[in-house]
């Protein structure tokens, strides 16, 4: 895979050309990894993202007349919108339903995807399509229309149209992000603000190479946990709990809905932290908080996997390990890692070596830097 961003546009304008000749628009949006704030958007807390340098990219062009379109994948195939619509691109036909709802509809269009994000690894592919694709249809209608509404017509899609309880956290992210920042985002008011990662260090996503079965139910019943939290302590959503110790009325009675709010609640005053730690360069206390909010997802939360579990335990045994934690919904996927720059290659080979010899499968890993959100640019 490539981390510099621009071979999902090469293949996608090859697609485009080989299909129907030369593409008018090019919209491109990134996946991304959560270095904190983790099961937090959804309950209207703070999450602090950052935009990786792997993109989802789409060559489009006006379609001829008497058609609505047309949409083609690399190893996928095709489908003509509107037409009956295969799994891998229900998120593409539910943004344009979506949108069109919302009165924003395109002429006929058509469109090559190709995408560098690995699929399931809990970096945000499918809020990358989501994302990318409003952004098409928005270039095809000539409507002007910003990351945050792009966003949350992605948020839509999952919640409304597909029945996932998300929050807002990837779409976000991935239409909005700084170039070398990550995003401190509040997910009521989806305020953001840039933080740069600490000097010296970089951010190492890490891939177990397991990838989720099966699982909605529980993020789901997660969902609907926290909700209940919120109604038995007279709120409206987690986040107006300001300290875990305000949860007691929970820890007897009802002891699951204590241990789901006892990490939402904690994991919002982790991340507040570490978003200060980030603005002072404070590179090691951002690594405690990592660990502090791996466990929590661990032990209250619930969320964590051995594979994730044991790969996240060799990084924290590595060169120039700050802190490590998994990273976005859980149960399979990646983790990540601050780590000293100047000790990211030993510490690369270590986790390699170390998950290899335990798991049978080399993990793939990719010292980051935080690129920028999505985009649209105009061929000539």
């Amino acid at each position: 895979m490539s981390t510099d961003g621009g071979d999902a546009r090469a293949r996608a304008i090859a697609a485009h050309r080989e299909a129907w000749g030369e593409p008018e628009t090019i919209v491109r949006a990134p996946g991304r990894v959560n270095l904190i704030g983790e099961h937090t958007d959804y309950n209207d807390g703070f999450v602090l993202p950052m935009a990786l340098p792997f993109d989802t990219v789409i060559a489009v062009s006006e379609a001829p007349g008497g058609t609505a379109g047309e949409i083609r994948s690399e190893g996928f195939g095709r489908f003509e919108i509107d037409g009956d619509v295969p799994d891998w691109a229900v998120y593409i036909q539910a943004m344009r339903d979506v949108m069109r709802e919302a009165g924003i509809e395109a002429p006929a269009w058509r469109g090559a995807i190709a995408t560098d994000i690995p699929t399931g690894a809990s970096l945000s592919s499918s809020a990358a399509v989501e994302v990318a694709t409003g952004l098409a249809i928005a270039a095809q209608a000539g409507a002007a229309v910003d990351g945050v509404a792009i966003a949350r017509f992605g948020q839509e899609v999952e919640t409304r149209l597909l029945g996932v309880p998300t929050g807002i956290m990837d779409q976000l992210i991935s239409a909005t992000a700084s170039a070398g920042s990550a995003s401190l985002i509040d997910c009521r008011s989806l305020a953001t603000t840039s933080l740069p990662v600490p000097p010296n260090t970089t951010v190492v996503v890490m891939d177990t190479m397991t990838r989720r079965e099966l699982v909605d139910s529980e993020f789901a019943a997660r969902a609907a946990t926290c909700l209940r939290a919120a109604d038995l302590l007279g709120v409206d959503a987690l986040r107006d709990i300001a300290d875990v110790a305000d949860l007691a009325p929970l820890e007897t009675k009802h002891p699951l809905e204590w241990r789901r709010a006892a990490h939402v609640v904690s994991e919002n005053e982790r991340t507040l932290a570490a978003a200060e730690a980030l603005g002072s360069g404070e590179a090691v206390a951002f690594g405690a908080l990592m660990n502090e909010s791996h466990d929590s997802l661990r032990d209250r939360y619930e969320v964590s996997s051995p594979a994730l579990d044991r790969i996240v335990d060799i990084a924290r045994g590595g060169p120039g390990c700050l802190g490590a934690r998994m990273t976005g919904g859980g149960f399979a996927g990646c983790a990540v890692a601050l780590v000293r720059s100047e000790d990211v290659d030993a510490f690369v080979r270590h986790v390699a070596d170390g998950y290899e010899t335990w798991s049978g499968d080399a993990p793939r890993l990719w010292p980051g830097v935080a690129a920028a959100g999505a985009s649209v640019e105009t061929l000539a």
